[in-house]
């Protein structure tokens, strides 16, 4: 007789079909494509550059999206075949802008010199990098998830008051309001019975969001037809790249911040599709960014990176496809070729985004929440560890000028809440859980204050007539009960006078 075979089919192998594919995949793209388009125009500004050379920026961003349609299926060891969005990084920004300011050698090519050779040193060291993962347990990955989410919301918040701080409007009750039908509509869709509405809830509300802004005036669509319809990025059309030591310096140190936010987003990407992700995927992943940050200069734009806002669309929507995310990155490509497109695009509302962010960073914080709520906190600092780090990330949210006296090194990495918080959660996961050397055996009043719980496996192994005294387990006859330490560290009775445990 034939034994059936049994699937093993990983959550993100899933394929949904071409049509679930595009649609999931649009939504991704319209999430991420804001935080695309603004490094392009931040950098270009104070690169001095012409609003067509801006554009060109632009369009390169979005044609660097064929780095992620090609590492999600995973080729060879490039590609951790993950749902995660490769992007132009935001890590980069202030360093670029401060590199093509200075008015020293090489301006805006010395900024794409520096960032192939930044990322090609980032290619060699990814195999340190990818061997991290016993250090990310879930009391880490759970602090680097919630902060991410954190770290996000004012990006939501300034999306939702109009994008342009700048702007007459900004901040306008018009702007916030629309944000908030925006909200409203993302909630009331996943209310919805229908599975596919729900999931397809971010697009829909955006869709409508931008159709009521049309009707109020608020959305601005006469620029679409203004330009060519098609465009392939020029390969160095803004001149060979130059590499200056202080620059490829600099940019190093990005790439460093790049590869632990990067790291976290794999991390956490895998935790909440609930898949496996050892060194090895780790590795590819972070291969895949490196590679893609190598070759994005060639056309005109900079560092990748695992986009932290999809993190959320996917925890929101549930869809753990990876091919969705590679058919989003062939959108990212055609939007790149067409800059039609991109221009109807460009055209939704800042505000309808806002609305729709609020959820999806919100959603990562609550990702990172769930995955604390793992994490042992009896007689040990692992309370301490998590107020400590994730106070830490705030810093730079609550106070963006705090590390400006620091030297420029340390404000680089430090001024990324997610690399504050994985850092110190590291540091100290370290120093109190590895490193357990002279800690006290009852560790300060932070384990005291947790929640006093029992397991109920520990009752179950308890009999009638069971009592305590003097701090030892006697049974009804006065006999003493052998206790145990758990792996934990946690003392429990020994079961061995009972019935056999039952698993519950």
């Amino acid at each position: 007789m034939k034994t059936p075979h049994v699937s093993h089919q990983r959550p993100e192998d899933e394929n949904l079909g071409i049509g679930a594919n595009m649609a999931y995949g649009l939504q991704h793209v319209l999430t991420m494509y804001g935080g695309i388009v603004a490094v392009p125009l931040i950098i270009g500004q104070a690169a001095g550059l012409s609003p067509a050379d801006i554009g060109l920026l632009i369009a390169a961003s979005l044609f660097a999206g064929a780095g992620n349609a090609a590492a999600n299926p995973g080729f060879t060891v490039f590609g951790c075949q993950l749902p995660l969005v490769q992007g132009v990084s935001f890590s980069g920004v202030a360093t670029m802008v401060a590199i093509v300011s200075s008015g020293g050698e090489g301006g805006f090519q010395s900024v794409l010199g520096a960032v192939i050779a930044a990322s090609l040193i980032g290619l060699l060291i990814t195999p340190v990098f990818s061997r991290i993962t016993r250090f990310f347990p879930p009391l880490v990955t759970g602090i680097v998830i919630t902060t991410i989410g954190l770290t996000l919301m004012p990006v939501a918040a300034r999306w939702a008051m109009g994008g342009n701080s700048h702007a007459p409007d900004f901040g306008s009750m018009a702007n916030i309001g629309l944000a908030a039908v925006t909200l409203v509509l993302v909630l009331l869709l996943s209310k919805i019975g229908s599975a596919t509405i729900s999931r397809l809830s971010i697009l829909l509300a955006m869709v409508v969001g931008t159709i009521i802004a049309v009707f109020l005036g608020m959305a601005d669509f006469s620029s679409v037809t203004q330009g060519p319809m098609f465009g392939f990025p020029t390969p160095f059309h803004f001149g060979m790249p130059t590499f200056h030591f202080a620059a490829i310096l600099s940019m190093c140190i990005v790439v460093m911040v790049t590869l632990v936010e990067t790291s976290a987003d794999i991390l956490a990407v895998g935790e909440i599709i609930g898949t496996k992700v050892d060194s090895k995927r780790l590795g590819n992943g972070l291969r895949a960014d490196m590679l893609s940050s190598m070759f994005a200069p060639i056309f005109g734009s900079f560092t990748q990176s695992a986009f932290a806002q999809n993190v959320g669309l996917v925890a929101v929507t549930g869809i753990k496809s990876r091919y969705v995310v590679a058919t989003g990155g062939l959108f990212l490509v055609i939007l790149g070729l067409l800059p039609f497109m991109g221009r109807v695009i460009a055209a939704v509302p800042t505000s309808v985004l806002g609305g729709a962010g609020i959820v999806l960073f919100g959603t990562v914080a609550a990702s990172g929440i769930r995955t604390l709520s793992k994490v042992d906190y009896r007689n040990n600092v692992n309370l301490i560890i998590v107020a400590t780090s994730i106070g830490f990330g705030m810093i730079p949210i609550a106070a963006p000028n705090f590390y400006d006296h620091f030297p420029s090194w340390f404000a680089t990495i430090f001024h990324s809440g997610i690399s504050s918080s994985a850092i110190m959660a590291i540091v100290l996961n370290l120093t109190f859980n590895h490193l357990t050397a002279g800690n006290s055996d009852q560790q300060s009043v932070f384990a005291a204050g947790t929640e006093r719980v029992l397991r109920y496996q520990d009752l179950a192994a308890l009999r009638e007539g069971d009592y305590f005294s003097d701090g030892k387990l006697h049974d009804c006859d006065g006999k003493e009960i052998p206790v145990l330490e758990s792996e934990h560290g946690v003392a429990e009775p020994r079961a061995a006078h009972a019935k056999s445990s039952e698993h519950v």
